[in-house]
């Protein structure tokens, strides 16, 4: 496992290796996650799910005290969930994003070069691919307590083809917290590779994350308000996030400090129908979600509808005793409108199965 801090810039050699690997990019869905720092604590994670389909999304309440499996077959980590949480799914069988009730965040995002570690009887317990996220969001609350256990490596991803298509699913992971902290956990060539830094607020997808930072050092240097690149390339979408993300105001009023970070995540979205045969990486923004971690508020929009929506954690019973498996029932393609405050819209429903090896 090799662990990467905060770093230097980058030397012009490996700053052209990235640009590179990015043109010969061939094959990913497209994504972005920020995480704005403001004033006061407060601290907004926004992130956009971009997908060629329907990724049959709906949001799930998950309490306490849940017993889970890796779904990796007998050779499986087990656990029970420590903390509730409130989630988004892709086609009902993982957690694609989602909060727990301590405030951490978790985003799943596309990284085609991700490479897992080879699974079998010897190996570590296995995970799901599609429960990594819940993993994290079920045992940790906080950015530091999740890196500092999960650089032991308890368990060994085990990953499967995307639901309905002939390709592997290959993506990494984002988490924030209330503190404003942030890590990126990817898989590159087998070995797990974790950048922890509250400075890393800004993940997209390919090229790796080391080079992504190696990419936009460049564009740093020219200034956001001289040129940004405007293409809805991943490397393009990271630069145009991280100069906005901190030149919005720091404004000490929540909803304008919220309004500006939906600008920001809005701003690298992809229009809706816009999928390109040749490029499958540009992929059509689906809906997008913004977390409050100050007043736990979790917005939901889609490309669908014409209202956002959100859900107020502190309003939802998380116990192990009273807590209830509860779903927001999202209709196809997210097309389904709620407005204002949703929490009260869920319904009781039984707990989703993760996808895995069976």
């Amino acid at each position: 496992m090799f662990f990467a801090r905060k770093s230097a810039a980058r030397s012009l050699v490996t700053l052209l290796a990235g640009s590179f690997l990015l043109l010969g990019q061939v094959a990913a869905d497209a994504c972005t996650r920020l995480v704005y720092l403001g004033p006061d604590g407060n601290v907004i994670t926004a992130r956009s799910m971009d997908w060629k389909s329907d990724i049959t999304t709906n949001l799930y309440v998950l309490p306490r005290g849940m017993k889970r499996s890796g779904e990796a077959g007998p050779n499986s980590i087990e656990w029970t969930s420590k903390y509730g949480s409130l989630v988004a799914t892709g086609y009902d069988v993982s957690t694609t994003d989602g909060v727990n009730e301590k405030g951490l965040n978790a985003n799943l995002l596309w990284l085609v070069e991700s490479e897992y570690p080879a699974f079998g009887k010897a190996s570590k317990p296995g995970l799901t691919i599609a429960a990594w996220a819940q993993y994290v969001l079920d045992n940790f609350a906080t950015v530091k307590e999740a890196v500092d256990a999960l650089e032991s490596e308890p368990f060994t991803i085990v990953t499967d083809n995307v639901p309905g298509e002939n390709r592997l699913t290959t993506v990494h992971l984002s988490i924030s917290d209330a503190t404003g902290d942030s890590a990126i956990i990817e898989y590159i060539a087998g070995k797990q590779v974790i950048h922890h830094d509250r400075a890393y607020q800004v993940m997209t997808n390919s090229p790796t994350f080391d080079q992504q930072l190696a990419l936009n050092a460049y564009w740093k240097q020219i200034g956001g308000t001289v040129m940004l690149p405007g293409t809805n390339r991943a490397a393009d979408r990271f630069a145009r996030a991280s100069f906005y993300v901190n030149a919005i105001p720091k404004d000490e009023d929540p909803n304008r400090a919220l309004a500006s970070v939906f600008s920001v995540i809005r701003n690298a979205s992809v229009p809706y129908g816009l999928n390109t045969a040749d490029e499958p990486n540009i992929s059509s923004t689906r809906w997008r979600t913004v977390f409050d971690h100050k007043r736990k508020l979790y917005f939901f929009e889609s490309a669908l509808t014409p209202n956002t929506f959100w859900v107020d954690l502190k309003k939802i019973d998380f116990s192990k005793e009273g807590g209830k498996v509860k779903r927001l029932d999202l209709g196809e393609s997210q097309d389904h409108t709620y407005s204002g405050d949703a929490t009260g819209q869920f319904k009781d429903a039984k707990p989703f199965i993760f996808l895995g090896l069976h």
